[in-house]
């Protein structure tokens, strides 16, 4: 469903009439075209360490344009704030207030990038209190960005450095316009593992990849990009969804499978197709999911069981399948669809939210046991995104829920396609456990 006030205020009289009236001002925001380029303008790295000169040096390799020091007045499309050999709270000055002075050299839909420690990683608590900073700084001036900037952070945990794969592929991510409505998120690299792609515009060339709940909204648009990324698709729905999964699947060249991820022989049933038409399984992506809402002094078992059954129970017989056989390639890459829901809770939502915070659970403990693999298991968690459930919401709620983010707008289901498909690439391959959420940073709850 489009947005016609964030198009409405865009430009022109729109634009003007809201911002004499007070009004929210959402800007159409930049999003992945193929061919466009990784960034538009200049990228200003700020930082006097090692690893800001490495990470300049790389990205000088990707034909970028790369700043040492700002120029007065220049737009500038990003400015990467490289903190990670902070030692004290008083260290924050300097770098933090001289890259202030080119904020209002941003450019609309410019990137706001910092490069930091994990706090979790130090027994210093000065070290630790000064790496925790970057987090309240980060998540506050993404907050204060306007004209579809975004805010977002990369965490070095002690396997990486600022050029590790996991810490450059989500560098391009972040830069890119795949991350248009992601903004005060942070992604943990914890490891050198990973490589970049070959090639930048088919990084999943060669890869096998399964997605559930593939026949409409969400799931179709991850079927699409993993598809436009070089994937061989295996999508997985109900059988009373057949047409529409049929429709997506000859869309997309790939296979369907009409089955009910709840049967407990769910796993095996994909691998075996998997194995019969492809010979390998490389990627799982879990997006089924169901809603039943109800407040919860009006819940019945039968809605409770069902939610509970689908978007997480279902989930975790499907990864013990998986780990338990002796086909799965090295390095296989499962993203799991929870929702901010499961982060901030939702009113009338209480299975609901239970159910994907048990799959921000599941994500975290799983990590460690397809680590050994050499494998990587995350979790996306869009917040308001325009889909056909959404439409249906009234208006004046809609209105709302669109205005509660940082863009000011809502994301499209395309935008969760983008995070899942850089989480299942090789680029993404040090980073194993997170929560990225899609939600244009929320202003309400957690």
């Amino acid at each position: 469903m489009s947005d016609k006030y964030t198009q409405f205020v865009s430009h022109g009289l729109g634009r003007d009439i809201a911002k004499r009236l007070g009004l929210p001002q959402p800007v159409v925001l930049r999003r992945h075209q193929p061919g466009r380029p990784l960034i538009d303008g200049p990228v200003l790295v700020q930082g006097s360490t090692r690893g800001a000169d490495s990470l300049a040096a790389a990205l000088l390799g990707w034909n970028l344009d790369v700043r040492r020091h700002a120029i007065p007045k220049e737009k500038l499309g990003a400015i990467i704030l490289v903190l990670d050999e902070l030692a004290h709270p008083a260290d924050l000055e300097k770098p933090v207030l001289t890259a202030a002075t080119s904020l209002r050299d941003l450019a609309p839909n410019a990137r706001i990038i910092t490069v930091s420690r994990t706090a979790a990683s130090t027994p210093e608590p000065a070290t630790a209190a000064a790496r925790q900073g970057v987090d309240g700084l980060l998540r506050s001036l993404a907050k204060e960005l306007r004209a579809g900037a975004t805010g977002n952070g990369i965490l070095l945990a002690d396997g990486a450095g600022t050029t590790s794969p996991g810490t450059l592929g989500a560098m391009q991510f972040f830069l890119s316009g795949r991350s248009a409505f992601v903004d005060g998120q942070f992604l943990t690299v914890s490891s050198a593992a990973g490589r970049l792609p070959g090639d930048a515009g088919k990084p999943l060339a060669g890869k096998v990849a399964v997605v559930t709940g593939a026949a409409r909204g969400i799931g179709a648009a991850i079927a699409r990009t993993l598809y436009r990324d070089g994937a061989t698709l295996i999508l997985v729905d109900i059988p009373a969804a057949g047409d529409h999964l049929a429709e997506v699947a000859n869309e997309v060249r790939g296979t369907a499978l009409q089955l009910d991820i709840s049967r407990d022989d769910a796993g095996q049933r994909i691998i075996e197709h998997a194995l019969t038409r492809h010979g390998r399984l490389d990627i799982v992506i879990h997006n089924a999911g169901i809603t039943r809402d109800k407040l919860l002094a009006n819940m019945d078992a039968a809605r409770w069981n069902a939610v509970i059954t689908v978007n997480i129970a279902a989930q975790l017989r499907i990864n013990e399948a998986l780990l338990a056989s002796e086909h799965l390639p090295d390095a296989p890459r499962i993203v799991s669809v929870a929702s901010t829901s499961g982060i901030a809770g939702n009113r009338g939502q209480t299975n609901y939210a239970a159910s994907k915070a048990g799959v921000i659970g599941m994500v975290r403990a799983t990590a460690p046991l397809i680590g050994g693999r050499g494998g990587s298991i995350n979790a996306v968690a869009p917040g308001f995104i325009e889909t056909d459930m959404t439409a249906r919401i009234p208006f004046a709620t809609r209105e709302v829920a669109r205005r509660l983010n940082s863009l000011q707008q809502g994301g499209r289901p395309g935008d969760v396609a983008e995070a899942v498909a850089f989480l299942a690439s090789d680029a993404a391959g040090g980073i194993s456990g997170e929560v990225l959420r899609v939600c244009g940073q929320n202003l309400v709850g957690a």
